[in-house]
């Protein structure tokens, strides 16, 4: 074998694969696509069904097996495991036993699981943006919050700081919004200068993305929201949906 071509082949095997396409160490399906490209690579690791939606719901901190089966109703028990098999395996997740009384087991992202939210955020932009694109299907409280991070306008955001809290379907997220960033975390109970709660999403994505008046959305009985009503005004007007393309 001349130079050229053994630099080459080492190369390619200290990516992980081969000229052939076998799949990588760690991807126990096989379904390698041969292919340089990092979109390629990324599919290969978490294109399967479910696996990109299992590092959704783990972005805002890890969750029990039974939450991950809460949050994704369409998602068996069977598929589940596997795909957190997957996802371990390459990398992207981890488990960790909780401490007594708890002493249950949940799943975490790593840090590079973590790093796939810019991805997932600009993904779930480019989607919305197709005219087959319902935003009143069914929505987990996780993907909600995501969506905000994700649907925020960064240039009049910069304009406002709140702490927003939000209960969704039992569970408490607190939206900090300062100088433009908004990271958001878990609580214990419901917090902030203004508060919104529902039990489904489809109100607060009437609310948020469809401009209903909070006097209306309120009558309807799918919200309530607590604190400075001219506040929380100004907050839900920095979220819109992006203009369809298609």
């Amino acid at each position: 074998m001349d130079e050229p071509a053994r630099i080459e082949k080492d190369q390619i095997e200290q990516a992980g694969t081969s000229e052939t396409g076998i799949a990588p160490a760690g991807i126990a399906h096989g379904k390698w696509y041969g292919d340089a490209c990092g979109t390629a690579f990324a599919m290969e690791l978490v294109g399967e069904r479910w696996s990109l939606l299992i590092l959704r719901e783990l972005m805002l901190g890890g969750r029990r097996f039974s939450d991950l089966r809460a949050a994704l109703p369409g998602l068996s028990a069977k598929v589940l495991t596997e795909r957190l098999a997957s996802l371990e395996a390459v990398g992207a997740l981890g488990r960790r036993k909780l401490p007594p009384p708890a002493a249950s087991q949940v799943y975490e992202l790593t840090d590079w699981g973590y790093a796939a939210e810019p991805a997932i955020q600009e993904l779930g932009r480019w989607a919305a943006r197709s005219s087959a694109h319902n935003p009143q299907l069914p929505l987990s409280p996780v993907s909600f919050m995501l969506s905000l991070r994700t649907m925020i306008d960064p240039v009049a955001a910069a304009a406002l700081d709140v702490d927003a809290g939000f209960t969704l379907a039992g569970e408490s997220f607190l939206a900090a919004l300062k100088n433009g960033a908004m990271p958001v975390r878990r609580t214990d109970r419901p917090e902030g200068d203004v508060r919104f709660e529902a039990d489904v999403a489809l109100p607060l994505l009437r609310l948020f993305y469809g401009k209903q008046p909070l006097a209306e959305a309120e009558r309807a009985g799918g919200v309530r929201i607590h604190g400075d009503r001219a506040l929380a005004e100004r907050f839900i007007a920095l979220f819109a949906l992006p203009p369809k393309l298609a």
